[in-house]
């Protein structure tokens, strides 16, 4: 009998779509989002939605504090499928509920928490209160579902977790899906490369929130020698946010227009088709506990210039990137040198000529989230 699994999470994002339909492919799934979209992010919801295989509700209502929420109806959401399984997110108000609904005994069903550290923010834990109630919760879980083998570790060494009460899975979405309308990616593709004269050029290709998380204008001042001595290195950020003023007055006092380049915000295809005109990627975040972009940019066959603090860093080898420090100024320049040897011009944006740079982790997935069905 398939057992009954029941997720609270906080909203839908593009990445997190695989990952569920993945799972609804093994056990009766129910999600429930406490958001109706993602903190800072207006991703098309119906778009999102329409494209997942299971079951979704949501409970929206409820007292919150500094971006932290208590929803009502958990208990009725839980009694109403009567799962085998109940996961949580991080060490929220959620998952202390669900603990203390255990402890009660108002549900007696087995319970764990999705926890979205990179290894560095396992060993760095930036505040006090996460610290805190990591160390009460973690003892009074079933699971963990965690984003690396890495991580997994930490916590059976420094917690004396079993492996079997470890689940760990990466957010990596499907390539097929990902790469299935080439014909509408290279179309959108040649509009871009024409539209900003990319071709002949090197382009570094940033994707998400320009926040200061992701260094973007620590990044753009250290590599200001290289873009001086190499005008074909293009470097175009994708997105938007609170640090965009500050990058458009770099951009402005060093003359730069005709080398940072910033779009604007795209989803979807119009986001992937970016990836086809681009040589290769870059990740300059000092806090990452994912960075489901770096995903992306393998599945579309580009190399990525990681920083080391980004949990998606276990994805690079050295086929198909190179990790970095972002806080060290001479290595990011000696780094990215020896990167942009290692890319091409942009020529095609041909689909078929950006075979995918990533691991095939779907077996992985299966044998991992088998622990909820053979325990």
């Amino acid at each position: 009998m398939t057992k009954k699994l029941l997720i609270f999470h906080p909203a839908l994002a593009p990445y997190r779509v695989d990952q569920f339909n993945s799972l609804s492919q093994m056990f009766d799934l129910e999600v429930v989002f406490m958001f109706n979209n993602v903190w800072n992010h207006n991703f098309d919801q119906s778009k999102l939605l329409s494209q997942l295989q299971f079951k979704v509700s949501f409970l929206l209502i409820g007292p919150g504090y500094k971006g932290k929420v208590f929803r009502f109806g958990m208990l009725k959401a839980i009694k109403a499928f009567n799962p085998d399984i109940i996961l949580g997110y991080e060490y929220s108000f959620t998952t202390q509920y669900l603990i203390l609904l255990r402890r009660f005994g108002f549900i007696r069903q087995k319970i764990g928490s999705t926890i979205d550290d990179s290894i560095e923010i396992c060993n760095h834990i930036q505040s006090k209160t996460r610290r805190f109630a990591r160390k009460h919760t973690v003892k009074k879980l079933d699971y963990l579902v965690v984003l690396s083998s890495e991580v997994s570790q930490y916590y059976e060494d420094c917690f004396n977790l079993k492996e079997h009460q470890i689940i760990v899975s990466p957010i990596l979405q499907n390539p097929e899906r990902l790469r299935n309308n080439p014909n509408e990616l290279e179309r959108l593709a040649e509009e871009y490369t024409l539209k900003y004269q990319l071709k002949g050029k090197k382009v570094l290709l940033f994707v998400g929130r320009f926040i200061p998380e992701k260094a973007l204008p620590r990044f753009i001042r250290s590599i200001y020698s290289i873009l001086l001595e190499q005008k074909k290195v293009v470097v175009v950020l994708v997105g938007n946010g609170e640090d965009k003023l500050n990058i458009e007055a770099f951009i402005k006092d060093k003359q730069l227009e005709n080398q940072v380049l910033l779009p604007g915000r795209y989803e979807g295809p119009e986001l992937f088709a970016w990836y086809l005109c681009a040589s290769g990627f870059i990740l300059p975040s000092t806090y990452e506990p994912f960075g489901a972009v770096v995903n992306e940019a393998l599945i579309f066959g580009l190399k990525v210039f990681c920083s080391k603090y980004a949990g998606a860093s276990y994805l690079i080898h050295s086929y198909n990137g190179i990790l970095f420090d972002p806080l060290i100024e001479k290595q990011t320049i000696d780094k990215l040198n020896y990167f942009l040897h290692s890319i091409n011009l942009i020529s095609s944006i041909e689909l078929m000529n950006k075979p995918s740079l990533i691991d095939n982790y779907q077996d992985d997935f299966i044998k991992e989230w088998r622990k909820l069905i053979d325990e």
